[in-house]
């Protein structure tokens, strides 16, 4: 198996947005910053991981770029594990299967949430105010949503 102890220093970004990543992360020490729209206008912080904490592994299971860019808020001590060696090192650290899961399961429940905010502001019977739509738009594409959560909003509002 290839998977092997990387060290970012702080500020490095480790996947950039919109880049080709077949690589998954663990941190093992460390913590850094999940953001959409790094460097632009439109950048939002998502959420800060830290140890047991994985990334990368929508890229590397779908073969899609990266719908986010992960920089170290501190120095970081990750292990990569490329997408051929995937089956060894799950097979070989079963404990990590459990953290992928909950690291996917924990993505799937703040995307929820914030779904249901931008829906119950739409079904109060008020336009949603532009900046919690751009917040809530801006958080779905940090989940590769954002065309779904456009295609809803417009159709909850049309309704009206």
């Amino acid at each position: 198996m290839n998977a092997k102890i990387e060290k970012y220093p702080e500020e490095t970004i480790i996947v950039r947005e919109g880049e080709s990543n077949t690589d998954m992360f663990k941190i093992v020490s460390g913590h850094a910053e999940v953001y959409v729209g790094f460097g632009s206008d439109q950048e939002t912080l998502i959420k800060i991981i830290g140890p047991h904490s994985c990334f990368g592994e929508l890229g590397m299971l779908l073969n899609k770029p990266s719908i986010y860019t992960v920089r170290a808020y501190s120095d970081v001590l990750a292990l990569r594990i490329g997408r051929e060696d995937m089956v060894d090192f799950v097979s070989g650290n079963q404990r990590n299967v459990i953290d992928i899961m909950r690291n996917m399961a924990s993505t799937m429940m703040t995307m929820r949430s914030h779904i249901d905010l931008l829906i119950k502001e739409i079904e109060s019977g008020n336009k949603p105010d532009p900046i919690t739509l751009q917040k809530a738009r801006k958080a779905m594409k940090g989940y590769g949503m954002y065309r779904s959560i456009q295609e809803a909003s417009d159709i909850l509002t049309s309704r009206r």
